[in-house]
């Protein structure tokens, strides 16, 4: 157990110190939330955020200029200190939420073999997690024929329970982590485009995430899920829509700074006319609606071509592609949401330089840039990151080593908490900003008693039984802090949580308690 003497907030107020075999069961509810709200520590309740926000995020808490609510709120709690071990702190970041077993697989590996193994998906074994899918979840392969036929509250339950199931327990972690950045970085409404988000999450964020960032845009442009929610199919040379043109620039490339006008989003606009889709969810350039005039976007000048160009003018669009991807903008954009999702929310403007030069010697390909990005340097100085819901979540399940036969119940935890997937309603996706999720603190508590109680056989269970091997208060501790904390708990929690058990340690109940006081701890609500 570490000696790291990082604070954390006490929880041995008078009213949580119970005497053995005197409580109730209202009384253990009672003695919970009083340590939690001690416990948690999250931030101060005037840094407190409400949840509803759409497109731009709370900015209070010390942001750093040009990225809104960047940094840790200043009242946060960073319990990055006690992670001594660079293995440890690079399963928290790669992964979906640290687990004994992997962090002893880390560390038999070493940090760099480890990283090697997770950027190499393909040869690592997930037939389990398929197999599991394709049983619970078969309308996820279907065509888009069949889709279109099907109940979309129950494609959307199948897509995100896969979601929910494959994030807890792929073996290919790395990827499922990407799979989360991308989704976001290319939002898709499910509520707007309903059956068409499934053949998008499998054939451009899943199939390429792990690609180069090339490949995911063209995949992108050319997903009909995604002309749909940016309103390209209703695009036509006659009256050209410019959402998509607008956020292919300020989202996807070049970002809102990236050195691009109102005039060359008019302009893209006209170049990706006649970019739709035909039959039930299949892409098409419909060259009857392209508008084959002039065209300057950027630098880049387009001739003005006959209409019996036909379908070849689609390549229009492809060049322009090509441009904006290998646009100095581009790379800096990319590389700094990277950077800040993987590594710090306040990258220095050499770290961003760094992997903008990768980004652009590798025609972006994501691998080079994670080993940039997640190099032992720079992970090592890290500060810690709040978990978003989403990751809060899994991580639970992974730390518990909770047994899900039905992700349903772990769904309506993510709706309390604000975060289901496919669900964000505008294009910028869900925030990465501490200040926007800090706030939304007593339903992060409420989930950490969900799941260290969870007993439903037929949808979450957990058995508490490995943390009760010994009949002692820091015996139950220690357990605690090699499945949850892998090791590193700080000296200040393992006392806390010690005096909270107190006699109890063979009182399933309390040692329940005290792992969800665990969880709603500093220490694990951060990675």
């Amino acid at each position: 157990m570490t000696t790291s003497t990082t604070a954390e907030p006490d929880i041995s107020e008078p009213e949580t110190r119970a005497e053995e075999g005197t409580e109730q069961s209202g009384n253990r509810r009672t003695a919970l939330k009083a340590g939690a709200l001690a416990l948690a520590g999250l931030l101060a309740p005037s840094m407190a955020r409400a949840q509803g926000a759409r497109r731009n995020g709370p900015t209070s808490g010390g942001p750093t200029p040009g990225i809104p609510g960047a940094s840790m709120p200043r009242d946060a709690i960073d319990p990055s200190a006690a992670w001594l071990s660079p293995e440890g702190r690079l399963v928290r970041r790669i992964t979906m939420g640290m687990s004994d077993a992997e962090l002893t697989l880390a560390k038999q590996l070493g940090y760099n073999a480890y990283l090697e193994r997770h950027l190499n998906p393909t040869a690592l074994d997930d037939s389990a997690t398929d197999a599991f899918v394709a049983a619970n979840y078969p309308l996820l392969s279907q065509g888009v024929d069949t889709l279109f036929n099907q109940d979309g509250g129950t494609l959307q339950t199948q897509l995100t329970n896969a979601m929910i199931y494959r994030s807890a327990f792929s073996s290919r972690q790395l990827q499922e982590r990407l799979v989360e950045f991308w989704t976001d970085h290319f939002n898709i409404s499910f509520e707007k485009v309903g059956y068409l988000k499934v053949v998008d999450d499998r054939i451009v964020v899943r199939a390429n995430a792990m690609t180069n960032f090339p490949q995911l845009l063209r995949a992108s442009a050319h997903s009909v899920a995604m002309l749909a929610y940016l309103d390209q199919i209703t695009s036509r040379n006659t009256a050209p829509n410019q959402n998509y043109a607008r956020e292919i620039m300020e989202l996807h490339t070049l970002g809102v700074n990236g050195g691009y006008t109102q005039n060359d989003v008019a302009e893209l606009s006209r170049v990706l006319t006649g970019w739709t889709t035909a039959g039930r969810g299949n892409f098409n350039f419909n060259p009857g609606i392209h508008d084959f005039g002039a065209k300057t976007v950027l630098t880049m000048n387009i001739p003005a071509a006959a209409s019996s160009t036909g379908t070849a003018a689609q390549q229009e669009g492809e060049n322009v592609l090509d441009m904006l991807t290998s646009h100095a903008s581009t790379a800096s954009f990319v590389s700094a949401k990277m950077l800040r999702f993987f590594l710090r929310y306040d990258p220095s403007d050499a770290q961003i330089a760094s992997l903008a030069s990768v980004y652009a010697s590798s025609q972006g390909d994501v691998k080079a840039m994670l080993r940039n990005t997640l190099s032992k340097a720079n992970l090592m100085a890290a500060p810690a990151k709040i978990k978003r819901p989403w990751h809060l979540m899994i991580s639970g399940v992974r730390a518990l080593g909770a047994n899900v036969a039905n992700p349903n119940q772990l769904f309506s935890q993510l709706q309390a908490m604000s975060h289901t997937p496919f669900d964000w309603q505008t294009p910028d996706g869900y925030p990465d900003i501490p200040t926007y999720w800090a706030g939304n603190v007593v339903p992060r508590w409420n989930y950490a008693v969900f799941i260290a109680n969870a007993n439903s056989a037929t949808q979450v269970q957990f058995d508490v039984s490995r943390f009760m091997t010994s009949t002692t208060a820091a015996g139950v501790v220690s357990s605690i802090n090699q499945y949850v904390f892998g090791g590193e708990m700080t000296a200040r929690l393992a006392d806390e949580l010690t005096t909270y058990i107190g006699t109890l340690a063979t009182n399933s109940t309390r040692v329940r308690e005290a792992i969800s006081l665990a969880l709603s701890s500093s220490t694990f609500q951060y990675y």
